[in-house]
């Protein structure tokens, strides 16, 4: 196991997908850890276009991004991208876009082009007026984040360490996600391996180590009272834990998901279970949209990003 975002996949409708990497064979840890992902089909455009820049100013992607031209001009895939060959997505169209300035930084098959590009323009609400492009292998910008994993709770005094040996192996692990889904307020669970001294290591070399049940914190969230969901853990897990309290239940956070499956521009959305959210990806939001939500579902209950942002 290791603390890593899983690769987005393009789903229909509602399937699970994971905040963490397994390598062992903790069957139940796929199902028990991260939360639900949609996207929108990487063949089509983006389902319905969102608010425009305001006073015609110019976005740009936060990335370089892939752009994408099976023929019928260059599209700027926000959303996912089908890992086929040709890959297959879809997104706003870039006018004046010419693939003769960007020789040298682009793939063709089957008379489909596609290459990673920062991409700054004049966003319409529906396509963008293309002024600015820098290709992906000169561009130079800070690296995504990766997701976090870490744990809430106050490390115990003398570290986190095992107080149950015999129930601290793989069929403990499993034991103790099969009852998280049965506790009461239930609202997500994860693996924290930053306590591994492996942890940072060369995954090739370090993998076995890391999947050492022994070396990680099982965390658990509840809305609820988090000293009877550990009471009823510590039946059948002895590695560290912390179960900590959260303001709303996954099932709560699901249906939130169902309910905003039409947003304006909406690319993709998922259940944060570290920050007890829903995050929501759009093709642009100026703001509005997070105030919106707020007003109507509670601050912190959904978390917008905008893929395209105003440019510098």
């Amino acid at each position: 196991m290791r603390n890593a975002a899983a690769p987005t996949r393009v789903v229909q409708g509602m399937k699970p997908t994971l905040h963490i990497v397994v390598l062992a064979a903790l069957s139940l840890l796929l199902a028990a850890c991260g939360g639900t992902t949609r996207v929108t089909d990487p063949g089509r455009s983006e389902p319905g276009p969102g608010p425009t820049a305001a006073d015609g100013s110019t976005v740009t992607t936060r990335l370089p991004t892939t752009v994408l031209d099976d023929g019928d001009g260059a599209e700027l895939c926000l959303g996912a991208v089908a890992e086929s060959l040709p890959p297959q997505c879809g997104g706003p169209k870039l006018l004046g876009w010419d693939w003769a300035d960007q020789n040298g930084s682009f793939e063709e098959v089957d008379g489909v082009r596609w290459g990673q590009f920062l991409v700054v323009g004049e966003y319409d609400g529906s396509d963008i007026t293309v002024t600015d492009v820098t290709r992906a292998a000169v561009w130079q910008g800070p690296a995504p984040e990766e997701p976090g994993f870490s744990t809430p709770c106050a490390e115990p005094d003398g570290g986190w360490q095992v107080v149950d040996p015999q129930l601290t192996g793989e069929e403990a692990m499993n034991d103790a996600l099969a009852v998280t889904a049965g506790l009461e307020g239930y609202a997500g669970s994860w693996v924290d391996q930053s306590v591994n001294p492996a942890s940072g290591g060369d995954p090739e070399e370090v993998e076995r180590a890391m999947n050492d049940p022994t070396k990680l914190v099982l965390n658990v969230r509840v809305a609820g009272e988090p000293a009877v969901a550990e009471e009823r853990l510590r039946e059948v897990w002895g590695g560290a834990l912390c179960v900590s309290a959260a303001e709303r239940t996954e099932a709560e956070l699901l249906e939130l998901q169902e309910q905003l499956g039409d947003l304006p521009g909406l690319l993709s959305s998922g259940v944060s279970v570290v920050q007890n959210r829903l995050d929501v990806q759009v093709t642009y939001d100026d703001g509005t949209l997070q105030e919106r939500l707020d007003a109507e579902h509670g601050d912190g209950a959904v978390h917008v990003e905008s893929a395209l942002i105003p440019a510098m």
